[in-house]
């Protein structure tokens, strides 16, 4: 099978296309044809040398691990998932390729419909923008801020917190201030200035802020939320630990990705995709996730 792959950490010109042998599925797998998959900075972090919890690196390395595409091989005790089946869903690596083997508790199936490329980026910022807004209680009446509100799981918190009875404000740059409005945020310039200019719009603070961007937002949620408690970020943890707010990590399950697929088919969860790469061109859609300014999500189309 073709699949994008490195041999050894660097920048993303280490990302190469590479013929390696397609995987097979044992007992309570599924093997799916991938027709797309999400790029984010969790790959990209994993190609400069970081190891993510519950997983090791060995080289040649597939990063990856959101996709979506046709069922083509079940193993022994499967139930639920026949051949031809289209299916949206996780893992950890190995997503960059024309062929991915996963429990069949990782897989969801794909509305009619749905587009291959919006399928494959709902389930890693989805399920992260939904784990960090249950942590942090966010409901009916509540005020939050959303830092870096316009990026790939910006983008799905904002929906969620909406879906879910919030007033939601949102940091992003100016470009996107009439995006974050479309997804019924209330947009604010992030850098100096901020506490001011979210108290200028909630003057007794916010009820909890999640950040996906880190240092300086930290510290501003800090002054503008009663309890730290209900402040929490996916990217600073080390920040997190020192200020006593939470540091929060994904929790991913097949169960919470079809909430999330309910709410795309309800039209109360929009996916915005801003660029689709070719297999091929990996290195390039790692190369604009870096550069900080993403509007929604990446997507490699591969099938």
């Amino acid at each position: 099978m073709k699949a994008a792959a490195f041999h050894s950490f660097g920048p993303p010109e280490v990302l190469q296309l590479v013929d390696l042998e397609a995987p097979h599925a044992g007992p309570g797998q599924v093997r799916v044809h991938v027709k797309a998959a999400g790029v984010q900075p969790f790959d990209t972090a994993v190609r400069t040398g970081w190891q993510p919890p519950g997983a090791s690196v060995k080289f040649p390395q597939i990063p990856g691990n959101e996709f979506a595409g046709v069922v083509d091989q079940t193993g022994e005790g499967v139930s639920g998932f026949s051949i031809g089946d289209e299916v949206l869903g996780y893992r950890i690596l190995g997503c960059y390729a024309e062929y991915v083997v996963v429990p069949a508790d990782q897989l969801v199936l794909k509305p009619q419909g749905m587009p291959w490329e919006e399928a494959a980026v709902l389930s890693a910022s989805g399920q992260t923008a939904y784990t960090a807004l249950r942590e942090l209680e966010v409901g009916p009446g509540d005020t939050v801020l959303i830092h870096a509100a316009a990026g790939g799981v910006g983008t799905m918190a904002v929906q969620l917190a909406k879906a879910w009875g919030a007033t939601v404000i949102g940091t992003a740059s100016e470009r996107n201030h009439d995006y974050l409005r479309s997804l019924g945020a209330i947009p604010v310039t992030y850098g100096d200035g901020l506490v001011a200019r979210v108290r200028a719009l909630a003057p007794d603070g916010v009820d909890a802020a999640f950040d996906a961007i880190g240092g300086e937002a930290l510290h501003a949620s800090v002054e503008l939320v009663h309890s730290k408690n209900r402040i929490g970020t996916i990217v600073d943890h080390a920040l997190a630990e020192r200020l006593g707010v939470r540091g929060i990590r994904s929790q991913r399950s097949a169960a919470r990705l079809a909430e999330l697929v309910g709410l795309y088919v309800q039209g109360k969860l929009f996916v915005h995709v801003s660029g689709k790469y070719p297999l091929h061109q990996a290195a390039a859609a790692h190369r604009q996730v870096e550069s900080g300014h993403v509007r929604g999500k990446i997507v490699l189309t591969i099938g």
